[in-house]
C-alpha cells in the first residue's frame, strides 16, 4: 500500500494557506491595536514637555528623555505606594479566590430549596454599578471604624464576586459525579471534599481568578481614594494625583513614565500564570 503525497499546490492547500494568512492578518491588526495605546504612553514618557505641545504631533521624541522615568521614581515614594497596592491587591485577590471557589461549589453540587433563584440574583448583582454601592459601603465602614485600614479589603475579598462564583460554579459544574460519589463512601464530607479534590482539580480557574481580582484592585482608583489616606493610598491614586508642577499642572510626561512602571507589575502576573489564566477561561464555560 503506498501513501499518496498532497500536491502543495492543490485547491485544498491553497485555500488552507489563504485563510491562514486572513488569520494571521487579523491577529496581528487586533494586537497592534491593543499595543498601540501601551506604546503611545512609553513614547508620551519619552518626550520633552515642548513636544507634547507641539502641532502637529511629534510621534517620535527627538531626544529620548530617559530621566523622566527617574523623575516619576523619585518625585513621590513609588515604592511605599507600590507597597501598599501589591498588600490590598494580594489580600483581596486571595481571599475573594478562595471565598468564590467555596461559593462556587456549593451551586454546583450541593441542593437546596431555591438554590437556582440565589444563583439568578447573585448573576443579576453583576449589573449594578459600582457607584451605586460605594456611598453606602463608606458610610458602613466609617460607622465600624474601617476607614484608613486594609480591613474593608478583607471583607471585600470574604464576601465573593459573583463573576468569580459564575467561573467556579460552572467549572465544578463539569467534574464527574463519580468524583463526589467516591469521596461520599470513604466518609469525606462536603468541606474535606472541597479542599482535598475539588480546590485541587481547579488550578486553571484559580489562577484565572487570582489574574483578575488582582487586575481589578491594582487598577481601582475610586475605592482608595475615598477610604485611605495619603499615606496608605495606592499607586494608582499616586500616580493620578501628586505629579503636578508648582503652577498646579499635570506633569504629563513624568505621570506617562510613572504609569508605564505601574502597568509592569500586571504585565508580569499576567505573564506568570497566562496559561492557567487562559485555561480557566476555556474551561469554565463546558460542561
Amino acid at each position: 500500500m503506498t501513501a499518496t503525497s498532497v500536491n502543495p499546490k492543490s485547491p485544498a492547500r491553497m485555500r488552507i494557506r489563504v485563510n491562514r494568512l486572513v488569520l494571521y492578518t487579523v491577529l496581528v491588526v487586533v494586537t497592534g491595536l491593543f499595543l498601540g495605546p501601551f506604546g503611545w504612553l512609553v513614547l508620551t514618557g519619552l518626550k520633552a514637555p515642548a513636544e507634547l505641545a507641539a502641532a502637529p504631533v511629534h510621534w517620535l521624541p527627538t531626544h529620548f528623555q530617559w530621566h523622566n522615568f527617574a523623575d516619576a521614581y523619585q518625585l513621590i515614594d513609588f515604592l511605599g505606594y507600590a507597597r501598599n497596592s501589591l498588600i490590598i491587591a494580594t489580600i483581596y485577590a486571595t481571599l475573594v479566590t478562595l471565598s468564590s471557589a467555596w461559593v462556587g461549589f456549593g451551586f454546583a453540587r450541593l441542593t437546596a430549596p431555591g438554590k437556582k433563584t440565589l444563583f439568578g440574583i447573585l448573576i443579576g448583582s453583576m449589573m449594578l454599578p459600582q457607584m451605586i454601592t460605594l456611598l453606602p459601603t463608606y458610610l458602613i465602614f466609617a460607622k465600624l471604624g474601617m476607614v484608613d485600614t486594609y480591613w474593608p479589603w478583607v471583607l471585600w475579598g470574604l464576601s465573593s464576586a459573583p463573576y468569580l462564583v459564575f467561573l467556579f460554579r460552572q467549572f465544578f459544574a463539569g467534574l464527574p459525579r463519580e468524583l463526589e460519589e467516591a469521596a461520599i463512601v470513604d466518609g469525606c464530607g462536603y468541606a474535606g471534599m472541597f479542599w482535598r479534590i475539588f480546590l485541587p482539580q481547579s488550578w486553571p480557574v484559580l489562577s484565572a481568578s487570582f489574574v483578575i481580582a488582582f487586575t481589578w484592585t491594582w487598577g481601582d482608583y475610586i475605592a482608595p481614594q475615598l477610604l485611605l489616606s495619603t499615606d496608605r493610598s495606592t499607586l494608582a491614586v499616586a500616580v493620578m494625583t501628586t505629579y503636578v508642577s508648582s503652577a498646579g499642572t499635570p506633569i504629563t510626561n513624568v505621570q506617562a513614565a510613572a504609569s508605564v512602571m505601574y502597568v509592569v507589575p500586571i504585565l508580569l502576573v499576567f505573564l506568570v500564570a497566562q496559561r492557567g489564566f487562559v485555561a480557566g477561561l476555556s474551561t469554565s464555560g463546558l460542561k
